[in-house]
């Protein structure tokens, strides 16, 4: 008993402390005279009462409930509306259902919203999905490049109308919480979530922060720093993470242990929390990893000491369910009262503790007194939701035009020509016959990697896009001919009649664990297929990957030119758009490119970096881009 009564105790203290993540802010016209006699009610009244007053109305056990997040598939109408529950998560591991429409999850989601609002207080729920490269779990979503490839492109302002275009889409299925974007460091491409960083570089990670504000809106001029903002009903609340390290871990296994002092880890690793703090995001998700041994979910000194006390992350959070927008008035509030809306990733308190799952209240009492705000539980109570809303039908024409100007600005040129001054690219729209092969040439799968419809993705067509053969296709002159094979027959090879090849190889699709790779070759035998084709046919190599993968200097003497295309996304027309000289290749390596297994890790400025391709480095049509 008196373990459990230290959890409520702490339960309290927390929920006290962020007070009250969502706050009815009701039409006054629809209001009615006892309704507005109650403050939290009265839409005139100061937000600062309405936010007391309403805390001072909950009872623990609805507390509790609104520091916690649970998952569609276990949720139940009833629970939502007794347990009070805060927050509903749609979990990347569950497939989802063959090309449901948004309005069709708007429906589920009014269910459960409406269960919401039944309850005693009408407290609604905030609904939160992994959008990390567009609306990805969404059948005919817009898939834009990962990170990577975004870093690739060093383009802030890029970033900043993709976050946008992404809070559009996300809105446009009634979601309004987006667990984006991660601001990891990548250190070692080793690591399973390396695509997810924009770079091993510090500050091109910084400059990139700037999709926070496409995602939350721009904070006005004196906003206070450290206060969250998001403009309204076309944007999304954003979450910076995975809060701190998680790209530093020790031979970049995931969810590992990053080994550093702390000025290293303030100086790598923290520095673009700054900048998402500083632009007014949201909320915050703790890492799954840990820092000198100790797991980030229950680091008090990182989580309280540092993000919430040094760096200042204060909160206060109000959503006018209602009108479907967001107001943030962090004006309203006292800055010792309110501070930071952190909140962990999916079962990671079950993680604290071996093995997983056990001792489950002390994993609660551990992570909630280290600074835990909210819970992404998500299965301990049997509910979820699934918030929808078919309000908001974006333009999404632009929004694939978008995305394709970022696959153009984030391909790399690795290679071009055999021969000094004989640059190889721009291809010829108008050659006589073509071979394009390869796994990845046709498969939009591929071309998303992780994190699209499925968590670990998955190959085919999954969704709406062009595919680098249908963008091959669309641009070649009338009178070629186009010929395709995945993986071509001897006899096909052996014609001479070829202009040129194109290969599209790399990696198969994955996400967290599942990427963790020691090897790093060109999966499905790419490197064999490479060989093959470029043997008989001059081959231009598309590689897709989340990552630099190892290339034998013998493989790259036969390229006649490579392309780093990172992971693209559904709008393969980009790739076509650059290779054959409708616009010039931008894209810089935002990550060292190693030449063995045997140099990992290996980041710019270390005392014995000798890479293939340095940090930075990035080809035209004409010259090479110098490095930064």
């Amino acid at each position: 008993m008196q373990r459990e009564f230290a959890i409520m105790e702490i339960a309290l203290r927390i929920s006290d402390r962020i007070a009250i993540l969502l706050v009815i802010l009701a039409n006054p016209e629809k209001q009615s005279a006892e309704e507005m006699s109650c403050v939290y009610k009265n839409p005139k009244a100061p937000i600062e009462d309405r936010v007391k007053d309403l805390v001072s109305r909950m009872t623990l056990q609805e507390k509790i409930g609104q520091m916690t997040q649970i998952e569609l598939c276990v949720a139940v109408l009833d629970d939502v509306t007794n347990l009070s529950i805060g927050s509903m998560v749609s979990g990347a591991g569950k497939p989802p259902l063959e090309k449901v429409l948004p309005s069709d999850w708007a429906e589920t989601v009014d269910r459960f919203q409406q269960a919401a609002l039944n309850s005693r207080l009408g407290i609604p729920l905030a609904y939160g999905i992994d959008a990390v490269h567009g609306n990805n779990r969404f059948y005919g979503a817009t898939i834009f490049p990962h990170n990577i490839g975004l870093g690739a492109t060093g383009d802030a302002d890029l970033a900043q109308r993709i976050g946008a275009a992404v809070a559009l889409e996300v809105r446009a299925s009634g979601i309004h919480f987006n667990f984006a974007p991660c601001v990891a460091v990548c250190r070692d491409p080793r690591w399973g979530r390396c695509y997810e960083s924009f770079s091993e570089d510090t500050n091109i990670v910084r400059k990139m922060t700037s999709i926070i504000t496409g995602l939350q809106g721009q904070p006005p001029v004196g906003h206070p720093k450290g206060y969250p903002f998001v403009a309204g009903r076309y944007k999304v609340i954003a979450c910076a993470k995975h809060f701190v390290g998680d790209g530093g871990t020790e031979n970049g296994i995931n969810e590992g242990n990053t080994i550093s002092s702390y000025d290293d880890l303030e100086r790598i690793h923290m520095e673009p929390y700054l900048d998402c703090l500083n632009q007014g995001v949201s909320t915050v998700m703790a890492s799954y990893s840990s820092w000198n041994g100790c797991k980030l979910h229950a680091h008090q000194f990182l989580l309280t000491d540092i993000l919430k006390d040094k760096l200042g992350f204060k909160v206060d959070i109000v959503f006018a369910i209602s009108e479907g927008t967001y107001c943030f008035d962090s004006q309203a509030f006292g800055k010792s009262l309110w501070q930071g809306f952190l909140i962990s990733d999916w079962k990671a308190l079950d993680r604290l503790s071996k093995p997983r799952g056990s001792n489950y209240r002390h994993c609660v009492n551990t992570a909630i007194s280290a600074g835990i705000d909210m819970v992404m539980v998500p299965h301990r109570y049997k509910q979820f939701i699934e918030d929808l809303n078919p309000g908001i039908r974006g333009d999404k024409n632009l929004h694939r035009e978008l995305a394709r100007e970022a696959v153009r600005k984030s391909l790399v040129l690795l290679k071009n020509g055999k021969n000094h001054g004989k640059p190889f690219l721009p291809l010829e729209k108008n050659a006589k016959r073509i071979i394009i092969a390869g796994t990845h040439a046709d498969d939009l799968g591929y071309q998303c990697g992780g994190w699209t419809r499925y968590w670990q993705g998955s190959n085919g067509r999954i969704t709406i896009g062009t595919t680098i053969l249908d963008a091959f296709r669309e641009v070649m002159g009338e009178k070629t001919e186009v010929v395709y094979e995945k993986c071509p027959l001897p006899s096909t090879l052996d014609e001479s009649d070829f202009s040129f090849a194109i290969v599209a190889v790399g990696e198969e699709p994955y996400a967290e664990s599942a990427g963790d790779n020691s090897e790093l070759a060109i999966p499905l035998n790419g490197s064999e297929l490479i060989s093959t084709i470029a043997d008989r046919i001059p081959t231009l190599v598309i590689l897709i990957s989340g990552r630099p993968l190892l290339i034998e200097p013998w493989l790259l003497e036969k390229m006649d030119a490579l392309i780093a295309a990172w992971l693209p996304g559904t709008e393969g027309r980009g790739i076509s758009d650059v290779v054959f000289g409708d616009y010039e290749f931008e894209g810089r390596l935002p990550m060292t490119w190693f030449r063995t297994n045997k140099q990992l890790p290996i980041n710019n400025g270390d005392n014995s970096c000798d890479p293939l391709f340095p940090l930075g480095f990035g080809l035209t049509c004409s010259k090479e881009k110098p490095t930064e």
